[in-house]
């Protein structure tokens, strides 16, 4: 069946890859939407529930499933607990603005909803890595603490108004588009710095390791695995998924400079520091994820040419005359 999907965040990093997805794929389409104004709660949720009454008519009218892909988000680890707690309240009304359209239309069951979680966020202060879905999260900043507040918030809105949900676990994402005036996304940060006179800075040991997962990939996993929670939405009814959407291979620093390297053929433009955000940065956040982990079984884009590709990216923008944010 067919699958009407609403992008919230399609101006992002993610949005802008699963946009590109939806439109590769004969079995979905995507729901035209205006952009929700962020700059206003009560703005924002009004617009919310009006785009979700439409798309829930229209699937109805089209005999489509629909789906709601969220991805926005403006919150990174140094964002304050006062900037964090105001988007926690506008996600939630948001949400709740969604469900009582749902119940409104009777349109629960032929739908299914993705939120977009963060893998580093939830799991920063958990032993023992590699950290799966079965991994207790323990969050030790205040963005991975909202992070788990929205997971809750999500399953709490599948309970009330029956709606299936897959909450993804993402890894750290990058890819060419990263929105450089946000204070993540560490390979673009390294391929900016390697075209500016500016070094990009880094405050955590080089052995600290993460999972890098390329855009483009990791919009491919989603909507496969919505697809997978569609079908199993119409055979055993209300479901609930949590996933981590990742590679499985933890990189360290050291190694990322390496790639750097290889690629500039030269020294990575890099100073190294002392931040008080280090002490919310875990030094080891390897991933690997054990729920439908046929999903997994796949290609990903290699590490050294994902960097490419964001050097690239980002050197096509260094050489026109436009903003890079």
């Amino acid at each position: 069946m067919r699958q009407l999907a609403w992008v919230i965040g399609a101006r992002g990093l993610l949005g802008r890859a699963i946009t590109r997805q939806i439109d590769g794929r004969s079995q979905w389409e995507r729901f035209a939407a205006d952009p929700i104004p962020w700059g206003s709660a009560q703005a924002a949720t009004a617009q919310a529930r009006k785009t979700a009454a439409a798309l829930f008519d229209e699937a109805a009218a089209t005999g489509c499933r629909w789906t709601i892909l969220w991805v926005a988000g403006a919150g990174v680890v140094a964002s304050s607990a006062e900037k964090l707690d105001a988007e926690f309240a506008q996600f939630r009304d948001i949400f709740d603005a969604i469900g009582e359209e749902s119940q409104a239309a009777g349109a629960a069951s032929n739908g299914t909803v993705f939120f977009a979680s963060s893998a580093g966020g939830v799991y920063g202060g958990s032993p023992n890595p590699p950290h799966t879905e079965l991994t207790p999260p323990v969050a030790i900043s205040p963005y991975g603490q909202v992070k788990l507040r929205m997971e809750e918030a999500v399953a709490q809105f599948s309970g009330q108004y029956g709606v299936s949900v897959l909450t993804g676990r993402i890894a750290n994402l990058y890819g060419p588009g990263q929105q450089l005036g946000k204070v993540q996304g560490l390979i673009s940060h390294l391929a900016l710095a390697q075209f500016s006179p500016r070094p990009a800075s880094i405050f955590v040991p080089l052995e600290t390791v993460r999972d890098y997962i390329f855009v483009d990939d990791c919009a491919e996993l989603i909507c496969d695995a919505m697809d997978k929670l569609a079908s199993v939405t119409q055979s055993d009814g209300r479901t609930e998924v949590t996933k981590i959407l990742g590679s499985g291979v933890g990189v360290t620093i050291a190694t990322l400079l390496g790639y750097f390297r290889a690629l500039s053929k030269g020294h990575p433009n890099i100073v190294l520091g002392s931040s008080r955000l280090s002490s919310l940065q875990a030094v080891d956040l390897r991933l690997q994820s054990v729920v439908w982990s046929d999903l997994d079984a796949r290609e990903l884009t290699p590490l050294p040419a994902g960097i490419n590709a964001t050097m690239l990216d980002i050197l096509t923008h260094v050489q026109q005359p436009r903003s890079l944010g």
